[in-house]
């Protein structure tokens, strides 16, 4: 099938009557706890553009949550997928072995930040990931606690929904939770209570101080932190917290894991966030991007760290899926070749000029932040801070209207996030960023 036509084409209203009539029928068989963002059933995909069952073509600023960055139908992802599929679609790894398991951890560990050795062990999900890197580090310390920030999110097992900060909704009703989280403020510059400047400096020393009076620096396995925090809002740390508290982990023997899972891959105009802190985690988490679609995780790492769990101590049925690690090796083929870690700066340089002219001392927006194509629009009342989430929703829902896709997060709900695909035209962004900069200036 070829690639859609890039181009915002309004056939219906959005959402248009078969996507109404699908909804009746999503309401009668599917849970209700299963959300939806833009109640629309899309046919095909591909490039910057989403196309609906009504004939709507959409603008995708939101790639499936920061997974489509090569686009929903690469050629190079979906021929090698097909061409694996063809020639068997699994037998797990851990009972007979595949080569692509073996080629997609190699890419990892000579992509991720670090000169050292590195191994790396795949799996399906995000979630999946973390779970097995704090797996990972305990093996490798013998300790027991693990630190996360707050405004962190981390996914939706019961460990990860420890670590996760927001209740509502991904841990409301859900608990009792794993024990020994524990929780460190996350140096938010726009809310810090001292101000921005300060946000770093006191951070770090909190950390410092209930990692080494509350927990005890010795029962501390590992440190965990998304480079730039997503569904907390895409909060970028202030310059120099991140690579503060990977040389404490590192001073102390605990293992300092970056969860780049929305943030790596070349969504930020680094391969890795972490690598814009000049920061070399022990173990890194991906996902989300990695596959171009398709379900595969991992965790890469200094060798002698994962190599401290014993054979048979990691893995999953469905771990590494070979129709999964081809499309993986597709992807990151894209990535390098295309180089959209460039092309990622490139589409910051473009529309974050224009999002912060949105910022004025009585506007609904209190601030704009984020890197590469990883860029967000905080709401407020104006005049002050304090968190808008219902300017935020009007906000998304007009742009889904006129047939622009946007992703709300933000602890506060109050934060519209853009992740376009690295592979979108630039014509169509400019005008999906049209779009968005009508839709908030037509609510104050």
């Amino acid at each position: 099938m070829s690639m859609p036509e890039q181009r915002r084409i309004l056939a219906t209203a959005i959402p248009g009557p078969r996507s109404l009539a699908r909804q009746v029928q999503r309401k009668a068989e599917l849970a209700d706890g299963l959300g939806t963002t833009m109640p629309v059933f899309i046919d095909r995909a591909g490039g910057g553009v989403l196309v609906d069952v009504d004939g709507n073509h959409i603008i995708d600023l939101a790639s499936g949550i920061a997974v489509t960055s090569v686009g929903a139908a690469h050629p190079g992802v979906t021929k090698r997928i097909a061409d694996q599929a063809e020639r068997f679609t699994h037998t797990c790894f851990l009972v007979t072995e595949y080569d692509g398991f073996v080629d997609v951890a190699a890419a990892l560990n000579r992509l991720t930040p670090g000169g050292h050795a590195k191994k790396t062990a795949l799996f399906s999900t995000g979630a999946e990931a973390v779970e097995n890197a704090i797996k990972i580090a305990r093996t490798a310390t013998g300790r027991p606690a693990v630190v996360a920030l707050g405004h962190a999110y981390h996914g939706r097992t019961n460990l990860t929904m420890a670590m996760t900060s927001k209740n509502v909704p991904y841990k409301q009703g859900f608990g009792p939770f794993a024990p020994e989280v524990y929780r460190v403020p996350s140096p938010y510059p726009y809310r810090w209570p001292s101000g921005p400047e300060r946000a770093a400096e006191e951070a770090f020393a909190t950390l410092k101080d209930i990692v080494t009076t509350q927990i005890g620096i010795t029962n501390v396995a590992a440190i965990v932190a998304e480079p730039i925090q997503g569904e907390g809002g895409f909060i970028v740390p202030p310059p120099g917290y991140l690579k503060a508290v990977q040389e404490f982990a590192n001073e102390h023997g605990i293992v300092f894991i970056a969860d780049e899972i929305q943030t790596g891959l070349a969504r930020t105009g680094a391969m890795f966030a972490c690598e814009h802190e000049d920061v070399v985690p022990d173990l890194i988490t991906t996902a989300k991007a990695l596959a171009g679609g398709m379900p595969l995780a991992a965790v890469t790492g200094r060798a002698e760290i994962v190599d401290a769990v014993a054979a048979g101590g990691l893995g999953g049925t469905y771990a590494g899926n070979p129709v999964a690690c081809a499309a993986a090796l597709g992807a990151l083929e894209a990535i390098e070749t295309e180089d959209l870690v460039s092309r990622a700066r490139e589409i910051e340089e473009r529309v974050l000029p224009r999002l912060e002219e949105l910022v004025t001392p009585m506007s609904v927006v209190g601030e704009v932040r984020g890197r590469g194509a990883m860029l967000a629009l905080e709401f407020v009342k104006p005049g002050t801070s304090d968190p808008a989430p219902e300017v935020a929703k009007t906000v998304v829902e007009r742009c889904h209207q006129q047939g622009v896709l946007t992703l709300l997060c933000g602890t506060y709900g109050n934060v519209i996030r853009l992740l376009p695909p690295l592979v979108i035209p630039f014509d169509l962004l400019d005008e999906a960023v049209d779009v968005l900069v009508d839709a908030v200036r037509s609510v104050g």
